[in-house]
């Protein structure tokens, strides 16, 4: 699960930040330091479930905004994707919902 959380923060912060010209944001840049897999892994072994959301919906939050809001398509579509996401309360119901966020953040890349 670790890896799919550090992979949904880095296709939103790639959606957010980085641009045609400039080089690409990979997994060990700076602006991942919050949201590495290491950080995630202490998190779900502690079971914390609203950090985990916390951090999931900075980054998600940063890409809604980048591909223009809820007021378009693609921001409707991410903004579902996350409340199902936020809405889950276990670790357990985690899992589906950040696959498909996951999926959907790397289609829209």
């Amino acid at each position: 699960m670790e890896l799919h959380l550090e992979t949904v923060a880095l296709f939103s912060l790639k959606l957010a930040y980085e641009s045609e010209d400039s080089s690409p944001i990979l997994r060990d840049d700076l602006v991942m330091g919050d949201y590495q897999r290491d950080v995630f892994e202490l998190l779900v072994r502690r079971g914390d479930v609203e950090t985990i959301q916390v951090k999931v919906g900075e980054c998600v939050g940063l890409a809604l905004e980048a591909i223009g809001g809820v007021d378009k398509p693609l921001g409707r579509e991410l903004e579902k994707l996350s409340a199902e996401f936020a809405g889950c309360q276990m670790i357990e119901q985690l899992y589906v919902p950040l696959i498909a966020l996951r999926e959907y953040l790397k289609d829209i890349q």
